[in-house]
């Protein structure tokens, strides 16, 4: 029972259920060796009484973390205080760093009311109030005073909040931030806890929009360096949004990746997810390109990533990123000897200080995995701390190797900002949606510099279920709650100012992580891992809260198994889910694939993503027998396809029930049209077209469950016969014009006023 116990407090699992009727207990050692991460003893009885007496003596006055909603009733953890407790609020200051002494004007204490604006008066979202938008559907939340003015924020609505007479004493309303709250009970206890005031949702996207999701690296155009880049990303979002008037582009994480020989292809297990990577600059973009002298290196430079480029377009090569970013390199070093302008220089130096610490780490991690290796662990002892003399030392040493991963993070920063501009004029309501993976690389850049953040000797995966009865072992080390709680959740902040920075919404990978993840300690089976919940108030209410102030949407990957209830509080802070149509079927009922008018509305609805086959390898098969080739199957050919061909069926007779397949039976492109008419009549709010299959490409960007016999994330976009493609050939092909007029609204639509999208 001390054990369990000790667990509880801890937010660790004892037990879990992966169906309704079935409960499994997590072994002793697994729950132990997971405090052990947390830094609690449990190692002996006597550590497990010790570790409940130390856990179970610290003051419960306050939670370490105390949220607050715009336009809602005040949290338990301030309306419950002792009577006579009196509270402080410590301010963020208005740039955000640091906090400001002192309190705000007197505002109304019940519900969070409306934040004092600069002319002293109140401006917020409150009690169902909606701000008009900004022209572009996306909802324009009023700007609260001390934070800072969030992009497509336009136009205030001013509300009255009634006071609630269970404040506390001295409780005045903060502006949106996240701040220092400090109570004082009469008989002189004080606590203080992280205060997080948000408001209550996340901008929405318009009633309807479409765009298209791909993996950047995967799209390579005429002028691509041998694989896609930030040129080609802008170069599609401004087609799609003045052609076809899309919406957005969803695009894979950016992030840097972890160095290697070979560099890890997968976008989802990097280096770094602060930062992103350069090696998806377009190197002729750059401005000090068009200024060296002394171009016949650079000639030769891209002599050879044409190359590589016809290579990989019509030799049958596979993307190859080591040998892409090694000619990137050597172009960007040339082209960093190049003086800045003055007016650039300035630009450089802003983006320095804004970045500040966070930057100079990740820049000297670059420059010391240069010289020993990119796994941290196996450096010099006194470099493996990033605050130690001997770092400090090596900061000096590789001053102009640190100044140059800055330069390539500034440069890489300001392509993403071209191509969320380039969106933006092209017409596109929303733009570039960026993707934020679960987690990091456990020698990378960020397990370095925030190495306190992180549980080490864990491991993120997944619980055994009916479709993995092993589990999974994802090989990311978790954020700490308790260190995230700590610090004022200044990580998960950071991280997502920086993604948010030019984007016009944020997919987040297996949302579900905010509120718990499947620990697997070091060494073990997943099978032997356990769930550690984090505090889910706090971090939505900092997400909602970032996404606010950049003017944001945010769309959350809930596929496969969601705790109760997880689903629900996304959908209440605005966070879009993500419905996939194969999955989409009457789980409570007969289990036949769901009518379009039963989906639901806030959703990005899609036919594939990454990890699935494509739309026309579904229909005919072809997935099924790519896993057989590989020895993927659990059970014989036969029976996998006769279940495959049966819920394909199925989808098929709906489909032509409503008269959505006029061409009949036999016709993979017309039905693979069908498909998206059917996205067409559900209300989803967003709906994804998965790139390659408006050219027909039957091949998965990735095979889960597959390392050397599949070639993840290495592959281009190709047509029905594997050859690739290029972005300017499928731009013009008249299969993708055929798809994409399905989705065309046939009328144009004004919703009523009490309709229109908050």
């Amino acid at each position: 029972m001390g054990l369990s116990r000790l667990a509880a407090l801890h937010g660790v699992a004892t037990s879990y259920s992966p169906s309704p009727d079935v409960t499994v207990s997590v072994p002793d050692d697994t729950v132990i060796a997971v405090l052990a991460a947390l830094g609690v003893d449990a190692g002996t009885p006597e550590a497990v009484r010790r570790s409940l007496v130390a856990t179970e003596s610290r003051s419960r006055l306050l939670p370490p973390t105390v949220v607050v909603w715009a336009g809602e009733p005040l949290p338990p953890a301030l309306t419950g205080l002792p009577p006579g407790s009196t509270v402080r609020v410590e301010p963020e200051s208005a740039a955000g760093g640091g906090r400001a002494p002192g309190s705000g004007p007197a505002a109304g204490a019940g519900g969070v009311g409306p934040a004092p604006d600069a002319h002293g008066e109140a401006a917020a979202t409150v009690g169902g109030a909606q701000t008009s938008g900004s022209g572009t559907g996306t909802a324009a939340p009023a700007q609260a005073a001390g934070s800072e003015t969030g992009t497509g924020t336009t136009g205030t609505t001013r509300a009255t909040v009634p006071r609630d007479p269970a404040a506390p004493a001295g409780w005045t309303q903060p502006p949106y931030g996240i701040h220092r709250l400090h109570v004082r009970t009469p008989d002189h206890h004080e606590a203080t806890a992280t205060l997080v005031v948000a408001p209550a949702r996340v901008p929405q996207p318009p009633e309807r929009t479409h765009g298209f999701l791909v993996q950047l690296y995967s799209l390579l155009s005429a002028r691509s360096w041998g694989m896609g880049d930030l040129g080609d990303l802008a170069d599609l979002a401004a087609w799609a949004g003045r052609t076809l008037g899309s919406g957005f582009v969803q695009v894979n994480p950016l992030h840097a990746a972890f160095p290697g020989r070979p560099t890890d292809p997968s976008p989802y297990r990097p280096s770094s997810r602060r930062f992103p990577d350069p090696v998806h600059l377009h190197v002729e973009s750059i401005p000090e390109y068009g200024q060296l002298h002394d171009r016949a290196i650079l000639d030769d430079l891209r002599q050879d990533a044409a190359a590589l480029s016809e290579a990989v377009l019509n030799k049958g090569a596979l993307i190859d990123r080591d040998a892409v970013w090694e000619l990137k390199r050597q172009a960007l070093e040339l082209i960093a000897e190049v003086p800045l302008t003055p007016g650039r220089r300035a630009a450089y130096c802003d983006f320095l200080a804004e970045q500040g610490q966070a930057l100079e780490d990740h820049a000297l991690w670059c420059a010391l995995a240069e010289e020993h290796g990119p796994d941290w662990h196996a450096w010099p002892e006194p470099l493996r701390d990033p605050r130690s003399p001997a770092t400090a030392r090596a900061r000096s040493r590789l001053l102009d190797r640190v100044d140059l991963h800055c330069r390539l993070a500034w440069l890489t920063a300001t392509q993403l900002a071209d191509a969320q501009r380039a969106a933006e004029d092209a017409g596109m309501e929303i733009g570039i949606v960026h993707d934020l993976a679960v987690g990091v690389h456990p020698a990378g850049a960020d397990t370095w510099a925030q190495r306190d953040l992180f549980a080490h000797g864990m491991s993120v995966g997944a619980p055994p279920d009916a479709f993995n009865a092993r589990g999974q072992d994802w090989g990311l080390p978790p954020w700490r709650p308790d260190a995230l709680a700590a610090t004022g959740y200044a990580a998960f902040r950071g991280l997502l100012r920086g993604l948010l920075a030019h984007a016009g919404a944020l997919r987040i990978d297996h949302v579900m992580g905010l509120f718990r993840l499947w620990w697997v300690p070091e060494g073990r089976p997943p099978t032997d891992g356990t769930y550690v919940t984090y505090d889910a108030e706090a971090m939505l209410a900092v997400l909602v809260l970032e996404a606010h102030r950049a003017g944001a949407v945010v769309v959350g990957e809930d596929l496969g198994t969601v705790e109760p209830g997880v689903r629900e509080a996304l959908a209440r802070r605005g966070v879009l889910g993500t419905s996939v149509l194969w999955f989409e079927r009457d789980w409570d009922g007969d289990g036949r694939p769901l009518a379009p008018e039963k989906w639901r509305q806030d959703c990005l609805a899609t036919a594939t993503t990454h990890d699935l086959p494509s739309t026309a390898a579904r229909l005919t098969g072809d997935h099924v027998t790519l896993r057989h080739r590989l020895g993927l199957l659990t059970r014989t050919l036969e029976e996998e396809l006769t279940e495959d061909v049966t819920s394909t069926a199925e989808w098929l007779a709906l489909l032509a029930w409503l008269r959505m397949l006029p061409e009949g039976d036999g016709d993979e492109p017309a039905a693979v049209r069908a498909v998206h008419r059917f996205l067409a009549a559900t209300p989803a709010r967003m709906i994804g077209v998965w790139l390659p299959d408006t050219v027909g490409d039957r091949r998965p960007q990735n095979l889960p469950g597959t390392w050397d016999q599949y070639p993840n994330w290495r592959l281009p976009i190709a047509d029905p016969e594997g050859h690739p493609v290029t972005l300017e050939e499928i731009t013009a092909s008249p299969r993708l014009h055929a798809l994409m007029e399905v989705l065309r609204p046939r009328r144009s639509r004004t919703a009523p006023p009490g309709e229109r999208p908050v």
